[in-house]
Parts: C-alpha cells; structure tokens; sequence
C-alpha cells in the first residue's frame, strides 16, 4: 500500500516531498509517508511549483491543467491532484 497515493473520484491525489534547487528534476523514492522529487527549479516566485506541475504533467502523460496543487503552495510537503488517471498507471508512469 502506498500512503502518499490515494484515488479519487476523478484520479489520484500525491503526497509529496520536494527538495527545490537540485541539480536535476527527478524522482527520488520515499520519504516518510510522502513520495521525494528533487526539483531543478529554485523555490522562488513559485518557479519550483511550475516545475513540479510541469515535470508531473509530463512524467505522467497528462496536460498541464489536469495536475493541481492542492496545498503546500509555499511549503516542501505538497499534496497534488491528478486529473483522468489511475492509481496502476500512476504507479508504471512514476517507475514505482
């Protein structure tokens, strides 16, 4: 069972971990109860929240209006809604 994924109605939602300022965007694996993503993009003027919109989007084959920022706006633990996918394709999409 994976704590940091849960479906709903319409997709998943993510519990995150964001290290902002990395030197590369990647998925790291697990941290606590949330899954750890190391973001190029420096937490600045919501740069790396538009970074982390956009490598999910892209990461998990959707547009970019199908991932929402649901809180954590200004914080490292994020929780983000995911719009028309499954909990199985998430998963194959995140190489979890």
């Amino acid at each position: 069972m994976n704590d940091w994924l849960h479906t709903t109605g319409s997709g998943v939602t993510l519990t995150l971990h964001i290290q902002p300022g990395a030197k590369k965007t990647e998925i790291v694996g697990l941290h606590g109860d949330a899954l750890k993503i190391r973001l190029h993009a420096p937490p600045v003027d919501g740069k790396a929240n538009a970074a982390l919109i956009e490598f999910l989007a892209e990461t998990l084959g959707l547009p970019r209006s199908a991932i929402t920022l649901k809180s954590g706006q200004t914080a490292r633990r994020k929780v983000v809604a995911a719009e028309g996918i499954n909990t199985e394709n998430t998963l194959r999409a995140l190489g979890c």
